[in-house]
């Protein structure tokens, strides 16, 4: 399938959300499509259909997948991952415009961070409020979740680039209301807390 301007964007709004939560899952099956012929990629993406790098990003997929479902230690895995899905996603949509000027190749690359970012948030948080739970099983449903969502919406962006965008971008909008609750929950928590620390040491 080959993409014009708006698909090309609705492609990378949805590969940068399925970055976000997963960047191995997102770059090999943008390089399988690419190299089955069923997604023309942009010439700065052409690297992507090469078996080296899908050989790699599945291998590394694939440690992942292990770690991820590993209570615990999947917080420590996902907060170190911070530093590789937010910037291989903001790689791919500055790959992706080469062909744009500086300024809206610029602009893609925050986007596509930025949209990164907020999937990889709210896979944080996800992740956090279960693994208190004393059974492993809630955290590997959810990892394998999340691998699905990421591998699934990288192959509907390539036929449905646009609809894929918009279900994206309301998911977005969603984490963003979620966190934003989520941080004013803990600012009146925090606050209360404060609170009765203050009145006990007045007792005293």
């Amino acid at each position: 399938m080959k993409l014009d301007g708006t698909e090309l964007v609705g492609l990378l709004i949805a590969t940068s959300f399925a970055a976000g939560l997963n960047a191995y899952a997102t770059v090999a099956t943008l390089g399988l499509l690419a190299h089955g012929g069923i997604l023309s990629l942009p010439p700065g993406l052409q690297l992507l259909s090469s078996w080296w790098v899908i050989g790699a990003s599945t291998v590394l997929f694939s440690i992942e997948f292990f770690a991820d479902k590993i209570p615990a230690f999947d917080l420590l895995w996902n907060a170190a991952h911070t530093f590789v899905r937010v910037p291989v996603a903001a790689l791919i949509a500055y790959r992706a415009t080469s062909q744009l000027s500086p300024e809206k190749q610029l602009l893609a690359t925050l986007v596509g961070g930025a949209i990164a970012l907020a999937a990889h948030g709210g896979k944080t948080a996800a992740r956090a409020s279960i693994t208190p739970s004393p059974e492993p099983v809630s955290n590997i449903s959810l990892s394998m979740g999340e691998d699905v969502v990421a591998i699934f919406l990288v192959w509907f962006a390539s036929q449905h680039p646009v609809v894929a965008s918009v279900i994206v971008l309301i998911l977005v909008a969603m984490i963003v209301v979620v966190i934003r609750w989520v941080v004013r929950a803990l600012q009146s928590l925090f606050r209360g807390a404060g609170r009765e620390a203050a009145d006990l040491q007045a007792r005293t």
